[in-house]
């Protein structure tokens, strides 16, 4: 296990008041900048989400199988992207460029030339063994449609990886809204490939299929070009990078446990996709009792996953993405370091907790306007079904939101094994959780599920950060004002259910958009006016451009 540096118990050098208003200031622009971006990918992600099951008809066959095709690059989307290769790659380039540039372009030149292959080979073995599985199981068309969308999309991987090398070089030179800009060029394609289809009213078959998925490929590709070019200014790539394999072998060395830290929500996503697809590959039944998900599972799980990844993509992960490159440049400064990790648990919960509630609230609601419409659209029966997965994600928001800011802290300090241990017991729990509450709660047991385990491991790092890194996650500050925000999101969350009570139950698509209409404003007006009332600072660190020592 990787310990604290050295000095991380000492007494830390007086820090000058000015140097820790501007990195709290610089803090507050990063988060602001990633979550507009993040906010413009993530309306485009719900509009495609929407798109998709416009085209294949709701809770369909071919819709889960699209989506179950999909799920394994965009896993890597988001295991790289927004975690494990950025995280082990960032801390080593970010500390490079900060004393020698030439020697972090080396870096990235090395790290990028080697990814690129490595990501080769294993998409290649990956169509092998796919071609293979086609050739020896036997004949079933729903089971090859799902195995031929798999390989059409696997080459999506090494695209989005080396994007996802590229976006955090993009970080380190402070272009964080430019480094967020890969999902609208993802959601762009595949957006404007479905409408097309719709256009022309072909939409729904397995042609439709393929193309999205064609689509999704060239997205990555043109993902990797675009933030290259990008970069144009900051980096001169070489192949003189003899002197950078120490920091490659550090950085690969790291890669796995990260991997496994910082990606348990969306492995455990990937696992809620493969058992909401069993009676894809396997049938209705498992070893002769009837199984509890049904071939339309998938759309109904990806719909809800959608609405809890809304604000968690938007704010959670936008600030622990904005964290970080400051956490690492203050690893060695114990002062700067705690008072960064406060402020950002502390801005994870200011958005995670209302959201937590909100959704919960507003669950049957907003699953009936997105995606109730037409004759192509979910049944009231999967509207409610969706809802029930909602309601199980939505209470974990703030817990998922936490976990990638506290193992962000720790990989920013060299520890990458204590979050993978952690992680992997956190996915042990899931999967056991899983099949058990599926025969009780369908869907919903996967949610409910993925939302416990989450906080498991989110209270179990929080203690670690104090016991591993020498640095707490909460001092009597932080606790203050997080309480500010747990009540003022409980009496948000108690308007918000007062004016839902008010209205009438909904029967059609309007009316549903009545009572989400009335529930959000009530929300988006209760909510700041309790924070200025209860003199919650939280609001004021994002709106301000010029950072204050307030807490």
């Amino acid at each position: 296990m990787t310990s604290a540096p050295k000095n991380a118990d000492q007494p830390a050098p007086a820090t000058p008041v000015r140097a820790v208003v501007h990195h709290h200031g610089a803090l507050a622009g990063a988060v602001r900048s990633v979550s507009g971006m993040t906010l413009l990918s993530r309306l485009g992600g719900l509009v495609r989400d929407v798109m998709l099951i416009r085209v294949f008809g709701g809770a369909t066959f071919i819709g889960s199988a699209f989506l179950a095709g999909f799920a394994l690059p965009n896993t890597f989307r988001r295991l790289f992207g927004e975690g494990a290769l950025s995280a082990a790659f960032l801390p080593e380039y970010a500390s490079a460029d900060k004393t020698d540039p030439v020697a972090a372009q080396r870096f990235a030149s090395l790290t990028v030339g080697l990814l690129s292959i490595v990501t080769g080979l294993l998409t290649a073995l990956g169509e092998i063994g796919l071609f293979i599985a086609l050739w020896v199981t036997p004949a079933d068309p729903d089971r090859e449609l799902m195995l031929k969308l798999v390989m059409l999309m696997l080459p999506f991987m090494p695209f989005i990886c080396a994007t996802a090398i590229l976006g955090g070089m993009l970080q380190v030179h402070g272009k964080f809204a430019a480094a967020s800009s890969g999902p609208l060029i993802l959601n762009g394609f595949i957006i404007a490939t479905g409408a097309w289809h719709v256009w022309n009213g072909t939409e729904g078959g397995e042609g439709t299929a393929y193309a999205l998925g064609l689509a999704t490929v060239l997205s990555g590709l043109t993902q990797a070009i675009w933030f290259a070019w990008l970069l144009r200014p900051y980096v001169k790539w070489t192949r003189v990078v003899s002197e950078a394999w120490p920091r490659a072998r550090v950085m690969f060395r790291r890669m796995v446990p990260v991997l496994l830290g910082l990606g348990t929500l969306q492995i455990n996503t990937l696992m809620d996709t493969l058992l909401a697809t069993l009676t894809i590959w396997f049938g209705p039944t498992v070893l002769g009792v009837p199984y509890p998900l049904t071939d339309g599972s998938n759309v109904i799980l990806t719909a809800a996953q959608r609405l809890y990844q809304f604000p968690l993509g938007v704010f959670g992960i936008a600030v622990a993405t904005a964290a970080f490159p400051m956490l690492s440049r203050f690893a060695n400064e114990p002062e700067r370091f705690g008072s960064t990790l406060r402020r950002a648990v502390r801005l994870s919960l200011f958005i995670g907790l209302p959201a937590s509630i909100g959704l919960v609230l507003v669950r049957d609601d907003a699953m009936a306007v997105l995606f109730r419409f037409g004759g192509r659209g979910m049944t009231q029966s999967d509207i409610g079904r969706a809802a029930l997965v909602l309601a199980g994600f939505a209470p974990g928001i703030w817990a998922y939101s936490l976990n990638h800011v506290f193992a962000r802290a720790f990989y920013a300090r060299g520890d990458t094994m204590t979050p993978m241990k952690i992680a992997v017991s956190m996915v042990v729990l899931n999967f056991a959780l899983n099949i058990t509450l599926i025969w009780w709660l369908r869907e919903a047991g996967l949610a409910w599920s993925t939302s416990i385990a989450a906080t498991v491991q989110c209270l179990v790092l929080g203690v670690a950060c104090k016991s591993k890194l020498g640095v707490s996650a909460m001092d009597r500050t932080a606790l203050i004002g997080i309480g500010r925000v747990v009540a003022a999101s409980a009496c948000m969350g108690v308007a918000a259910w007062l004016t839902l009570s008010a209205l009438p139950t909904a029967d059609s698509w309007r009316e549903h958009a009545v009572r989400l209409s009335a529930a959000c404003a009530t929300g988006a007006l209760v909510y700041p006016a309790l924070v200025f009332l209860f003199k919650a600072p939280e609001l004021r660190w994002l709106l301000e451009r010029r950072a204050n020592t307030s807490p």
